[in-house]
């Protein structure tokens, strides 16, 4: 089982220690096409029109000046740069040795700088969504797709993928849907049901807590899969198609 990640908007940048160590980063043969969104990226802010370019706003400015030097800005875990309510809710610093090496194992991010790093992997904090487009560069989503695609193959072949990604990071890499579940949250109020957001995001991260924190073997399987929620939550499974991945519905009372 592989859990799928979108990073945080929010970073902790690291107080210090060493820059990111490249040789040491998954999958390393996207170092080529890192080395090119962290370029354009560093261009990009350091122009007088670097909020309105990136798309943030004016209390984002450190974060965007941290963009003109993350070569040599400290690098943390990823578990420890990302933040934010789906990884407050996963919960990796109160998790014991054995389930904190699971989850450093079982967990991926895809990210707009990094294309997709593993969970230990040591990174700087950054500010960057894969809905930007970088000059040179492109949409990133449309510039990682195809060598997301590539790099991922081996690593993914054979595993259960729970897919906790939000559709912008989504449309970055589409895995095989034979062995994928994408995860939805509704409340359910009177027989209505209503997609959610902010709850969305907390209760991923509340089911990769679980999945790596429960007792027993990780789920195989879509089935296997929703029997691990139902121990924790309301949830149903849509099977997929040729086309189309497994869904997860979880549903919260409104």
């Amino acid at each position: 089982m592989l859990i799928l990640l979108p990073p945080s908007e929010g970073k902790t940048p690291a107080t210090k220690g060493p820059a990111v160590d490249w040789s040491a980063l998954s999958f390393p043969e996207l170092n080529i096409h890192r080395a090119t969104v962290l370029d354009a990226l560093g261009i990009v802010s350091a122009h007088e029109d670097a909020l309105a370019l990136l798309g943030v706003g004016a209390s984002l400015q450190a974060d965007v000046e941290r963009n003109t030097r993350l070569h040599a800005e400290p690098a943390a875990p990823a578990h420890q740069v990302y933040s934010g309510v789906l990884y407050d809710a996963l919960g990796f610093n109160g998790m014991t040795p054995a389930q904190r090496r699971k989850a450093t194992a079982s967990v991926l991010v895809v990210s707009a700088l990094w294309g997709a790093i593993g969970f230990g992997d040591s990174v700087p904090a950054y500010r960057l969504s894969m809905g930007t487009a970088l000059p040179d560069v492109g949409r990133l989503a449309t510039f990682w797709k195809p060598k997301l695609a590539s790099a991922l193959a081996a690593r993914t072949d054979g595993e259960l993928l729970v897919d906790c990604r939000s559709s912008t990071y989504a449309a970055a890499w589409t895995p095989p849907p034979a062995q994928t579940v994408a995860v939805n949250v509704f409340t359910e109020s009177n027989g209505k049901r209503t997609v959610v957001s902010h709850f969305a995001k907390h209760t991923r991260g509340e089911l990769a807590r679980h999945l790596l924190t429960r007792r027993g073997r990780a789920p195989q399987s879509p089935a296997q899969l929703l029997s691990a929620a139902q121990e924790a939550w309301q949830a149903e499974l849509v099977e997929g198609t040729s086309r189309k991945p497994h869904t997860l519905n979880i549903i919260l009372e409104g």
